[in-house]
């Protein structure tokens, strides 16, 4: 067995994925493609495995001159305005905002026109 390097770290994101996707009431299907685009960006890994150790995003990874943390507070604005707070309240789940800001970073990396004008744009008051 000599020459075998086992990297536990994408297991342990992978099981740590699966259990904040529990606490925000994902699917673990959902969890699965989430984790399909995340194993595939080392960057976003990184990410991930840094949120799960300490509980919050940092500025590494960017698209555009968006980073995780925006793409969060874009998230946030999101749901004050869908659940017409202008606050964040109890039933926010913060953890849920933090998995679609994981999968907004990976889909702005594919089609970064289409995520820019999401985030310039704003949603109009018919929305």
């Amino acid at each position: 067995m000599a020459g075998i390097v086992y990297d536990a770290r994408r297991i342990k994101a992978y099981e740590g994925l699966l259990a904040v996707g529990e606490i925000a009431g994902q699917p673990k299907e959902w969890c699965d493609m989430l984790w399909g685009e995340i194993i595939v960006a080392p960057e976003l890994l990184e990410e991930l495995i840094y949120y799960l150790e300490h509980h919050c995003l940092t500025e590494n990874v960017k698209c555009c001159g968006y980073s995780m943390i925006d793409l969060y507070v874009w998230q946030m604005n999101r749901y004050n305005i869908i659940g017409d707070s202008g606050k964040n309240t109890d039933t926010c789940n913060k953890d849920r905002m933090v998995l679609k800001a994981f999968y907004d970073m990976a889909q702005m990396k594919k089609s970064p026109d289409e995520y820019i004008k999401k985030l310039t744009l704003g949603r109009g008051m018919d929305k």
